[in-house]
């Protein structure tokens, strides 16, 4: 039966699409809620950097990528040198992409409210080294103190991209989880260079090296996420670097020096502090947006 010029037009249309990695599938709700968790960190970091930076939330640059949501609490601009200055600036002006990134992709949601504060911080220190600092850690103090509270974020982002991948089902949804984990393990590589090349200094006031800051709060990510080892700072034991025989880790990884993934439950664990997916706390003190985060409200 011979086809009509529509129905040879729309076949013809389907075909490049499909040949040019496109699909004209609609995005399943799985993959949805994916990509929708990302937004939580994404929006985390897009606060962090630009405050850092600029000393504004992500409304002061971009308005309309906060969807409405609430500003953030306690961020302000840092004390930070020209060169520190000009990799966070861009930093945050890469989060504004992934927010338009996302938001073209899925429907999204407003962002939610975030805790950057110097307490929010503080805490996440205090519980690292089980004894408060004193003075507090300020993250906005200097360039080494802002490198620290930064070694917290991105890895966060880039463990849960690695692990949702696995998981998604359309080539658009993949492609757009692989190029955020790009950026952002680009982004933790280069706070991971900038803290190794200072890895031995003392974090003034406080008697610990920037090295042992690290180790302190990999090693509460890991506690708090509560599945193992997939947390790693800049000096570790020789069987834990590269190949088994490196105690020098400028990137974290695993036995065969691939990244590790972690679960949206883990996630949660660790950036509400509480160690559980399901009380919100640390830097959402209202809890993460989307199906996934608010599922587990009723657990």
């Amino acid at each position: 039966m011979a086809l009509s010029a529509s129905t040879t037009t729309a076949a013809l249309i389907a075909l490049l699409l499909v040949l040019h990695g496109c699909s004209t599938q609609e995005i399943p709700n799985s993959d949805v809620d994916l990509v929708e968790f990302a937004l939580n960190l994404e929006y985390l970091e897009a606060e962090f950097f630009t405050y850092g930076a600029f000393g504004g939330g992500v409304e002061t640059l971009a308005p309309n990528l906060t969807m409405g949501g609430p500003p953030s609490i306690g961020g302000r601009r840092a004390f930070l040198t020209p060169l520190i200055r000009d990799i966070i600036a861009q930093f945050s002006l890469q989060e504004f992409g992934h927010l338009r990134a996302i938001q073209k992709t899925v429907k999204g949601f407003p962002r939610p409210l975030v805790d950057i504060s110097v307490g929010s911080f503080a805490t996440v220190m205090n519980n690292a080294f089980g004894v408060p600092l004193l003075p507090p850690f300020d993250p906005y103090a200097n360039d080494i103190n802002y490198l620290i509270a930064s070694y917290v974020l991105p890895y966060v982002g880039l463990t849960g991209y690695v692990g949702s991948n696995p998981n998604l089902q359309t080539p658009t949804a993949k492609r757009l989880i692989a190029g955020l984990l790009g950026l952002e393990s680009g982004q933790d590589a280069v706070i991971r260079t900038l803290l190794y090349e200072r890895a031995l200094l003392k974090v003034l006031p406080y008697p610990f090296t920037v090295a042992e800051f690290t180790n302190r709060i990999s090693n509460l990510r890991n506690q708090l996420g509560k599945d193992g080892l997939k947390d790693e700072g800049l000096i570790v034991v020789p069987e834990v670097g590269a190949d088994g025989r490196a105690s020098c880790n400028v990137l974290a990884a695993d036995q065969d020096s691939l990244s590790y993934g972690r679960t949206p439950e883990e996630i949660l664990r660790i950036v509400y502090a509480t160690g559980k997916e399901n009380v919100p706390g640390g830097f959402f003190p209202r809890g993460a947006n989307g199906r996934i985060a608010t599922s587990y409200f009723q657990r």
